[in-house]
Parts: C-alpha cells; sequence; structure tokens
C-alpha cells in the first residue's frame, strides 16, 4: 500500500569482487530459501468524510488502498497517479493501461509485464532506470522520460497498491525439467544458484532488488534474461544477472521462463 514502509533489501551488503564471493556476500547457497507469509496486514482505513468512509468500506481492499492513494497526493496538490495510469500526463508520457492494462495484469501475448503488487521501490526504479538510460526499451524509454521523478514515484506506488491476479489458466509446472532444476535448485557445477534464492519461493519477489517472477509472460521474462546475456540490460545489483546468464544456453533461458510464466501468482511478504 503506498503508506507501507519499503522493505529493506537483504542483499544490501553485495560487495565482492568474484563471482562466488558475490553469491556468498549475499547470503546464496544451495540451502532453503527465506521465509514467507502469504497473509498481508491491513490497518483500517480512514477518509475525511462519512460519505468517503462508506464508500471505502463498500470496496475491495486494494481498489480503496488505491484510491486513498490518488486521493492523498491530489489533496496535496502533488501527482495524479490513477489520471498518468489510464490518461497519461499529456506530456509525451501515454497511458499506462494502453500496455499494462487497466488492473495492471499486463498482456502475455504481446509480452507485457504484470506491474500490479510488485514493490514500489522496484517500480520506480526501473522507470528511472529507463529514463536515465540503463535499462533499454523502445517504448518505455521515451515514456519514462516524459514522466517527473514524482510521477515515477506517483505511479509505482500506484501500481504496487495494485493486487496480483492469478492467470485463469495457470497451472502448476512439472517438477522435472531444466527449467525447474534452474528455478528452484540452480546449476551449482556453473556457479549458477537457483533463482529462488533471490526471487523467493515460486518467485513471489524479494524487495526493490528482486521482483516477482510468477505468473509473468513466459516472452517477458525470456526478452530479459536475453537482454542481460547480451548486455543491452545491466541495472542489476553487482551484474549478478549479466554473470548467471552468460552460463544460460537459449534453451535453459526459454525453460525457466516457462517455468516461472506457470507459476501462481499470489500476494506474499517476507517475513519480518
Amino acid at each position: 500500500m503506498a503508506g507501507r514502509k519499503p522493505r529493506a533489501s537483504p542483499y544490501a551488503a553485495l560487495a565482492s569482487p568474484s563471482l562466488r564471493h558475490r553469491f556468498h556476500a549475499v547470503g546464496i547457497n544451495n540451502r532453503t530459501p527465506g521465509v514467507f507469509t502469504s497473509r498481508r496486514q491491513h490497518g483500517p482505513m480512514r477518509a475525511g468524510s462519512t460519505t468517503m468512509t462508506g464508500m471505502m468500506r463498500a470496496m475491495p481492499w486494494w481498489l480503496a488502498g488505491v484510491m486513498l492513494a490518488a486521493n492523498a497526493s491530489a489533496a496535496a496538490g502533488e501527482v495524479d497517479a490513477r489520471q498518468i495510469a489510464q490518461q497519461g500526463n499529456g506530456r509525451g508520457a501515454v497511458a499506462c493501461r494502453a500496455c499494462h492494462g487497466g488492473d495492471g495484469a499486463g498482456a502475455a501475448g504481446a509480452g507485457y509485464p504484470r506491474l500490479a503488487g510488485l514493490d514500489p521501490d522496484y517500480l520506480a526504479k526501473q522507470l528511472a532506470d529507463f529514463a536515465g538510460g540503463t535499462r533499454e526499451n523502445p517504448v518505455m524509454m521515451p515514456i519514462a522520460r516524459a514522466l517527473s521523478p514524482a510521477e515515477q514515484r506517483a505511479v509505482a506506488v500506484y501500481y504496487a497498491a495494485m493486487p496480483a491476479h492469478v492467470p485463469a489458466a495457470a497451472a502448476k509446472a512439472a517438477d522435472e525439467g531444466a527449467g525447474a532444476e534452474l528455478a528452484t535448485r540452480g546449476r551449482w557445477s556453473q556457479q549458477v544458484p537457483a533463482c529462488e534464492q533471490c526471487h523467493g519461493p515460486g518467485g513471489v519477489g524479494v524487495g526493490a532488488h528482486f521482483p516477482a517472477l510468477a505468473g509473468q509472460p513466459a516472452a517477458y521474462l525470456q526478452a530479459q534474461l536475453q537482454a542481460w546475456k547480451a548486455g543491452t540490460r545491466r541495472n542489476d545489483p553487482l551484474e549478478l544477472m549479466q554473470h548467471l546468464t552468460a552460463a544460460l544456453s537459449d534453451a535453459d533461458i526459454a525453460a525457466v521462463s516457462r517455468w516461472f510464466a506457470a507459476q501462481p501468482v499470489g500476494i506474499k511478504e517476507q517475513a519480518p
């Protein structure tokens, strides 16, 4: 939600010259990953008027949260994130919903990623990186550059407050195969840890640097892994993803992308 204190990344202490030391520096090994909980706690929502309070009570918690975030910004004379998401900002940034959908669920067929429910600091960083050129995409770069830093942050908070939807046809991927092996166990003979060691069980995501992978379009995940491998995406902590993808074949990348795309989407947070 907009008022939630951002979670600190458990990998803030990354600092070693060799790849193996980098893994040890962030606590990545072939043991059990972090513990997560699937329940989100919510406090009472308050608004300034009886009418608004009644409206909030009648709404789903996530929609009320989105509206509270947007109304708080508008009341303070700040950015209207909902307007940007639905209509654009009138200065070159088109409506986010045009590609990512009104509910932020993305578009699997076109390879547009889900934004709903992702960490707000992660989303804000990606927009800043698109604007700065450390992450390249011919569609997103001009849009991000047309947003002010305040608008980037507001849009990130807006989408983070939305629920992550479970894909209608999402079925648990088989536990065998290269995709499941890389995702859950890694390939330590090539210094490749399990994806879950950073991105959490089932790819639910951990903080600002390790986003949720579960339920993201396979085409999107595959494109990002190929971009890291080619060096056209380079905005990850200590270039870990560039090193990891260099050890993966195209078949590996396709397999692990399909595996995560098939995982059910859930709103889970790291246990305190």
